[in-house]
């Protein structure tokens, strides 16, 4: 009998998933409710700088006409904003999309990548998409980065190494120190990647990934965002700085022509020029996490130290159980899945109210 069945990528067909938040319509089918406390996403709560909307109600956005396919308006404003050539920057719908190019430019099948645990997912999937082995190393117990266990694994010459600093799921960020012990530990065969994603909530004093690299004499990447501290989620826009032009120029060539829509380079353009508001937003947001790390260390829980928009912490049982009976309380978080951390959940600060309503359901799951 003939086998009809259609042969698949094989280094795709057995990816995980990724562990995405729950949209507010799954779970009000689960629970009944109409009004939810939004907290998977690390989402801003203060939404985006009213001059971002003021630029997309402007004659500036026309959405019959294709986006330029340079950025070259926003790499522009980015180089002058960051202190870089236009060149090493690479514009991307969303950073994750530069993970994805990242990968695509640099790994071969078979190469080797290095990662922590627990881990934002597509720094471990689109390395296994593209053929590679991953190593994930685990947090210390005080949920830290483990930086001698990285040291050691950086010995053996990955080909690319994935670390957020702020951490991602957990929240800690990388010191001066550390961060220059992971730069003298990166061979000349590796590049290092360092994802961003929450530069903007780190505490003040803390390094600065890009200027620290910059002069490290290593090949390097730093992703940055708009999603999360300029709250521009739903519009997808995110950039890689390289330590080098034809690093910058593999990554672009990895990627789709018109990547980034022309809302999205209309609306980055905005956020980046009311640094203001973002400053206030991330102020905000930093008061609130110090509420809601106070208010579950009442109740028994032990957070993980935070430098994000999100706390990451032991819930005690299991995390989907858990994340279940807080959408039945009206509050959507994201349960962590992977393996060794399955109590743990991670919850984004959000509006003093959804906070308030956060915490209130997390009191009568301790009692």
């Amino acid at each position: 009998m003939q086998d009809h069945t259609l042969p698949m990528n094989p280094n795709v067909a057995v990816l995980p998933p990724y562990n995405a938040g729950m949209t507010v319509a799954r779970a009000r089918e689960l629970s009944g409710l109409q009004e939810f406390a939004r907290l998977a996403s690390n989402e801003n709560p203060d939404g985006c700088s009213p001059a971002v909307l003021a630029a997309l109600a402007s004659g500036n956005f026309h959405p019959w006409r294709y986006a330029d396919p340079g950025c070259t308006a926003l790499r522009d404003r980015l180089a002058d904003h960051l202190g870089v050539d236009i060149t090493r920057i690479v514009a991307g719908n969303g950073s994750e999309e530069m993970i994805a190019a990242i990968c695509r430019a640099i790994l071969r099948p078979g190469d080797a990548v290095l990662t922590v645990v627990p881990s934002f997912g597509l720094h471990e999937i689109e390395p296994l998409a593209a053929g590679a082995r991953v190593t994930k190393l685990p947090m210390t117990p005080d949920a830290g980065f483990d930086m001698a266990a990285l040291e050691t694994a950086l010995k053996t010459g990955p080909r690319l190494v994935f670390l957020s600093s702020p951490w991602n799921p957990v929240g800690p960020a990388l010191d001066h120190t550390n961060l220059h012990r992971l730069i003298a530990a990166t061979g000349p065969q590796t590049l290092l990647v360092l994802d961003e994603a929450y530069f903007e909530y780190a505490d003040p004093g803390s390094p600065d990934g890009l200027q620290e690299l910059r002069n490290s004499g290593i090949h390097f990447v730093v992703l940055r965002t708009f999603s999360k501290a300029y709250g521009l989620a739903g519009l997808r826009v995110g950039y890689a700085v390289c330590s080098d032009a034809e690093i910058a120029r593999v990554v672009w060539s990895a990627k789709t022509a018109f990547n980034v829509n022309g809302a999205a380079q209309i609306a980055a353009i905005a956020a980046l020029d009311d640094a203001a508001w973002m400053r206030a937003s991330v102020a905000r947001t930093r008061a609130e996490r110090l509420r809601v790390e106070a208010g579950l260390r009442a109740l028994g829980f032990d957070p993980a130290p935070s430098q994000t928009n999100f706390v990451f912490f032991d819930c005690g049982s299991d995390s989907t159980e858990a994340a279940a009976r807080l959408i039945r309380a009206g509050v959507i978080i994201k349960p962590w899945r992977e393996a060794g951390y399955t109590r743990f959940l991670r919850v984004t600060i959000g509006t003093p109210a959804d906070n308030d309503r956060f915490l209130a359901a997390m009191a009568g799951m301790a009692g």
